[in-house]
């Protein structure tokens, strides 16, 4: 481990640990001197490189992992957990939202033409533009008496404010709008001085220019509008902010996995094909290799290259030649491809004649340009623009200058050629490289669009109405309904029904999801999750394994078992989605000497690199390497921003910049700048600083294949020759995500084993999930009552620690809330056979000291409407309130006279927990279902913001382990509880200690999870006092350490304990390993589980018992339970569950004409009317029996009847 002169150093320094600090005085003498000393070391290394590899081994081992472990506690202390969450947010907020408006441009309003309601004027007109937009941070209306009283109209609106009231903690959005309305008239002009007969001239008749609210916009909890972003008393110690309210529930985004469409993309199935695609459709460009029918006398040119482009279909020839491309040799020479290959030869022939079919002389002057407008123009939706526009606005419209785009063009065939030759590889969508994550930023820009574009329509056509004759115009929020886009938001957050990326009108599910609170990781994994979106679940191809470049940004392991495997994924912990770089990256570039790209299609490129930036060709290089290596050494020294990635593709002479948000980004130490570190002298810093020097990178998935990165600092001190590493992990354990990171010796389970602890048991541990319980109102939660830390500790678990504390050696308390359960001693045995199959054998002694209770609280609600809010629309004799009334569907004991509960009350199923009644005297009461219990812990009275007053009860059950409750190890071992076997009958070890769990040996050998073993001989180890605590992933101990370090305790190597027999007091012959184990208990708890009934409730149509726990229901007797039964030949055992006790009934038969025969009231002779089953087709009493049916085969047979099917009964006497 460490020496103690590292941890005072670290006590002592504790002060410069805080972010802000730095920024405000960097004038402090320690942090000066440091980033002084690290100037000039970056001086020397431009002169002369050091051999790094020897500064590395001056540093030394021990050194090197204290920094990497205090890089990884700043790391975390920068970012978080869910930074990229609220970075994506807070970059929404600043740039997206004003995008959106922009990207709208002016509206313009014709008027409706009607010409019964034009009168003696002019049509008029009406354009709108949306200028600034500004978001206030979220506060609520009082309303007018309440502002009367206390003078304040609005108060502010805090989350847990609009957690109680069940409200959306929302922003106002105010946009400046600019409205004109003028009328047009065609003038007539001089035509010598302007060069046309006439033209369009406006009059202005009304101008307008006010900020407008336009809607409400959902706020993420700690980004920038959020009122507890930066506040020293948080609501609870546990919550990082990432997710929104609407209306009152928790709500967060799962990053979406998108195909990136800011590069070429090169595939082989259906066709061989390269795609430009932009967002915009009009703006993609596809280049194909067609089949032709074959041409006689070219052999083997069944192939030509077709542009699709807009709207039609174009030979390529054709487009280049209408780009203003004067040769054959010319275009040969762009596409710059090899022309002794006869395969491309013969590919360019073919199109060459392809080109000539479809247009004769197409390389005369403009030709090829008449050519190209007539195929636009005969399409079915031609654009509107002249054909010169249509090039300029839709063909790569980011490269200006015709010759550019065909040099363009000319990159994307010699592509599709390479590619079709074998030279390039076809890309591969399943590679990170090729994916962009979409997270708050991307999918609120999108889904806001959607309802801008909605409220737009809607102001249109009310605005035509007012623009006819004398009327005139309202203000513009008469016609700007904000509703829409208040509604459509909150409406798109509650159903997570969200706008799909590229289908105009649907709508895709799976990208808002409710945060789940069982524990703390539950609700931070949720944070963390992504999504790919799958069309059909059937073929989906490789997209369920795990790709290579997942490797430190993606866990391969915690995606959770079922049909969502491998789709949904989690980030990996040291992960980070880029944002948008807004400030532009070519100046860098030319300074890095980029040439710029000249427009003609007559200079050769060949041998030069192309240098391509967010997939645009920006220009053109001599040598990448130089290139390269100056850029990046530019972005170590903060001239280029630290999320920009830079890809040097040799092999196809290219280097990609990316600088899209999206990305996942990871950092490694860099090799070569090291030694810069030895700078600090042991101090602290932040992790700002390390990214300033250069000292730690942030590196993304495409350039990470240009690193030669090691595995940790143990590997680059092993360094063979020949092998220079440039990049180095933090640590091995940060390929894992969140949940599998804090398993320890995770490395020595089966995969399915920790896949099962990290996505299930884990996120299924009662812990402690809040820490202010008293000021939210949740449906459902469980706290655990002794929450305790387990004995060892990870890597993670340590960086993600709180610093300050002095408890342990490095002063780091791991932090607890990720850790839900208890350390408890662990035998394994088997116990009189009680715990075979997965079950347990507890300790009752240590239940009743508290081991594993918990409490267990439910919230009831209810809503009436608010008097005041509906005014005096309501009819007075149906208003519902609340109150207590002698209620005919439960018991009312408890209740006090406003209809609640007192609190301490204690309340059985039956019991009505809020009473409500209408005024016409109808009970509206809320009841306790079958099997609901506890005593009343809060009463909350509080109203929406709809108009609507709501009551919440919450009930608490304290909950000790009972037989049937589930309980897992962090190793995926699950079993329930199978017997609670007293202290004294338990087998004890010579020191008196007693187990408080028996777990089976059986559940080792298959399940191979050889991890638990070792936590128990570790923590066993760690609880003698033992000095080595790391169980991490990856880097743990020897197995061989372990067995020494309880060696120097005084235990058995292997952890076996010679135990005694409880019962006799014998010693026992064998040895029983025995050691502490954290284990934790999870939600499934066999009281919410039992179900039972002898006679209850039936459905009214078929009088078969109803389903349900909550509802008294009965227990499904299914196929193959039946088909047991009759494999046992218990007959009447089987007659007994399907009919009596389901739905047994009787009916009437006729035997002459086999017939229902109904119970019918009929006259006899004499005047009277007996009652009795009566055959209608036979009209006759005799021979009628009475036979016992299912009453849901008479059911059938009715329901036939009635479409004129009539069913015969052959009956018989048994």
């Amino acid at each position: 481990m460490e020496d103690p002169g590292t941890s005072s150093k670290l006590q002592n320094g504790e002060t410069y640990m805080d972010l802000d600090d730095l920024f405000e005085d960097l004038g402090m003498s320690s942090k000066g001197d440091k980033i002084q000393n690290g100037t000039e070391d970056s001086d020397l290394d431009d002169g002369d490189l050091i051999d790094s590899t020897a500064a590395i081994h001056d540093l030394g081992e021990d050194f090197l992992r204290t920094f990497c472990r205090k890089a990884s506690v700043s790391f975390f202390k920068q970012y978080g957990l869910i930074s990229h969450q609220i970075n994506s947010y807070n970059d929404f907020i600043k740039h997206g939202i004003k995008n959106v408006f922009k990207s709208i441009g002016e509206i313009k309003v014709e008027p409706g033409y009607d010409p019964s309601k034009k009168g003696e004027n002019e049509w008029k007109f009406a354009s709108v533009k949306f200028g600034e937009v500004t978001l206030e941070r979220p506060r609520f209306w009082t309303g007018e008496k309440f502002s009367a009283d206390s003078g304040k109209e609005f108060l502010d609106l805090l989350p847990r404010h609009a957690r109680l009231q069940n409200m959306t903690y929302s922003s106002r959005m105010k946009v400046q709008i600019h409205v004109q309305v003028y009328t047009q008239k065609l003038v007539r002009s001089d035509k010598f001085k302007t060069g046309k007969e006439q033209y369009l001239h406006k009059e202005v008749i009304s101008e307008d220019n006010r900020d407008v609210i336009v809607g409400r916009i959902p706020v993420m909890l700690k980004s920038d509008l959020c009122w507890m972003n930066g506040v020293e008393k948080e609501d609870c110690d546990f919550d990082h902010g990432g997710y929104f309210l609407i209306k009152g529930a928790e709500k967060t985004f799962i990053a979406q996995e998108q195909t990136c469409l800011r590069r070429l993309w090169l595939s082989n199935s259906p066709t061989w094909t390269v795609a430009y695609r932009s967002i915009a459709k009009r703006k993609r460009v596809y280049i194909k290799l067609v089949e032709t029918p074959r041409v006689e006398h070219i052999r083997g040119g069944e192939k030509v290259l077709t542009v699709y482009f807009s709207v039609t279909e174009i030979p390529i020839w054709i487009l280049f030649f209408a780009l203003g491309v004067s040769s054959d040799r010319e275009v040969v020479n762009l596409i710059d491809s090899d022309t002794e290959d006869a395969s491309i030869v013969n590919i360019l022939v073919a199109s060459i004649h392809d080109a000539d079919k479809k247009c004769e002389d197409f390389r005369r002057g403009g030709k090829a340009l008449n050519c190209l407008d007539k195929l636009i123009k005969n399409c079915r939706f031609p654009p509107e623009e002249s054909v010169d526009d249509c090039i300029i606005n839709y063909l790569f419209p980011s490269l200006t200058g015709f010759k550019r785009k065909a040099r363009f063009l000319g990159y994307m065939v010699k592509c599709l050629l390479q590619a079709y030759t074998g030279r390039r590889k076809v890309d591969n969508r399943d590679d990170f490289r090729n994916k962009r994550l979409e997270l708050a930023g991307e999918l609120l820009e999108r889904e806001l669009r959607v309802h801008i574009k909605h409220a737009e329509r809607r102001m249109v056509k009310a605005m035509q109405r007012d623009l006819y004759g004398d009327r005139s115009l309202h203000p513009i929020e008469h016609y700007l309904d904000a509703s829409i886009i208040t509604n459509g938001l909150s409406r798109a957050f509650s159903t997570g029904a969200w706008s799909h990326p590229y289908k105009k009108m649907e709508r895709t599910s799976g990208v808002v999801a409710t945060l789940r609170r069982t524990n703390p990781l539950q609700a931070t994994a949720d944070m963390r999750k992504t999504r790919q979106q799958v069309q059909y679940t059937g073929k989906v191809g490789d997209a369920r394994y795990p790709h290579p470049s997942h490797w430190g940004k993606v866990c391969f392991l915690s995606t959770p078992d079922g049909e969502n495997c491998g789709l949904v994924k989690n980030l990996a912990i040291t992960g980070l989605v880029s944002t948008n770089v807004l400030e532009s990256l070519v100046d860098e570039l030319f300074d890095c000497g980029m040439e710029k790209l000249v427009d003609d299609t007559s200079t050769l490129l060949r041998g030069k690199v192309k240098v391509f930036l967010d997939g645009d060709w920006v220009g053109i290089c001599e040598d990448s390497i130089s290139f390269v290596a100056e850029l990046r050494s530019k972005r170590r020294r903060q001239e280029v921003p630290h999320q920009v990635e830079i890809k040097r593709d040799e092999q196809n002479g290219e280097v990609r910049v990316f600088s899209d948000a999206g990305r996942i980004l990871r950092p490694l130490l860099v090799v070569e700048n090291l030694r810069k570190i030895k700078a600090l002298k042991g101090g602290d810093f932040t992790f700002q600083f390390l990214l300033e020097n250069g000292i730690i990178e942030l590196i993304g998935a495409e350039e990470e294949e240009d690193c030669r990165t090691a595995w940790g600092i143990k590997y680059l001190l092993m360094e063979n020759e020949g092998k220079s590493y440039t990049h180095c992990e933090l640590d091995m354990s940060f390929l894992l995500g969140l949940s599998c990171g804090i398993i320890p010796f995770a490395n020595h389970d089966h995969a399915r084993r920790v896949l099962y602890q990290s996505e299930k048991h884990s996120q299924q541990a009662i812990g402690f999930s809040t820490t202010n319980p008293n000021i939210r109102v949740d449906t459902l939660t469980h706290q655990l009552y002794y929450p305790q830390r387990p004995l060892f500790r990870t890597m993670l678990s340590d960086c993600l620690g709180k610093p300050g504390y002095s408890l342990s050696q490095n002063g780091i308390l791991p932090r607890p809330e990720y850790f839900n359960g208890q350390c408890a001693i662990v035998a394994v045995n088997v116990h009189l056979g009680y715990n075979q199959e997965d079950s347990l054998v507890m300790n009752r002694a240590s239940l009743e000291r508290g081991m594993f209770r918990s409490e267990h609280m439910r919230s009831y609600k209810a809503e009436v409407d608010n008097k005041e809010a509906l005014g005096k629309k309501a009819k007075f004799e149906d208003a519902v309130n609340f109150g207590k009334t002698q209620s005919k569907i439960g018991r009312v004991d408890s209740l006090d006279d406003d209809g609640f509960p007192f609190i301490g009350a204690n309340l059985q199923n039956g019991d009505i927990v809020i009473g409500r009644c209408a005024e016409s005297g109808a009970d509206h009461s809320i009841k306790l279902k079958h099997t609901e219990r506890g005593m009343v812990q809060k009463v909350v009275l509080s109203a929406n913001d709809d108009g609507k007053n709501f009551a919440v009860v919450s009930l608490r059950q304290v909950r000790s382990p009972c037989l049937g409750d589930k309980f897992s190890s962090m190793h995926g071992q699950k079993g329930v509880l199978g017997f609670l076997e007293s202290q004294e009958n338990f087998p004890f070890t010579i020191q008196g200690i007693v187990p408080d769990i028996v777990i089976n040996p059986h559940a080792f050998p298959s399940r191979q999870t050889p991890g638990q073993l070792l936590e128990a001989a570790l923590g066993k180890g760690i609880a003698c006092g033992g000095s080595q605590r790391y169980a991490t992933p990856f880097s743990a101990l020897s197995v061989d350490a372990i067995t020494d370090q309880l060696h120097r305790a005084g235990f058995s190597r292997w952890g076996n304990e010679r135990v005694y027999n409880g019962r006799t007091g014998e010693m026992i012959r064998s040895l029983v390993f025995m050691g502490p184990t954290f284990y934790q208990r999870l939600t499934h708890m066999a009281e919410d589980k039992v179900k039972f009934r002898n006679t209850g409730p039936v459905h009214p149509l078929t009088r078969q018992p109803v389903a349900d726990r909550k509802r008294f229901g009965g227990i499904k007797f299914g196929e193959m339970e039946r088909d047991c039964l009759i494999a046992h030949g218990a007959a009447a055992n089987l007659h007994e569950r399907l009919f009596t006790l389901s739905d047994s009934s009787q009916m009437h038969v006729c035997q002459k004409c086999k017939n229902i025969a109904n119970v019918i009231q009929r006259p006899v002779p004499g005047g009277r009317k007996i009652r009795g089953p009566y055959c209608r087709f036979c009209e006759s009493v005799e021979d009628i029996v009475r036979v016992n049916v299912p009453y849901g085969a008479k059911l059938l047979c009715q329901e036939l009847f009635s479409m004129g099917i009539s069913l015969k009964f052959e009956t018989e006497l048994c």
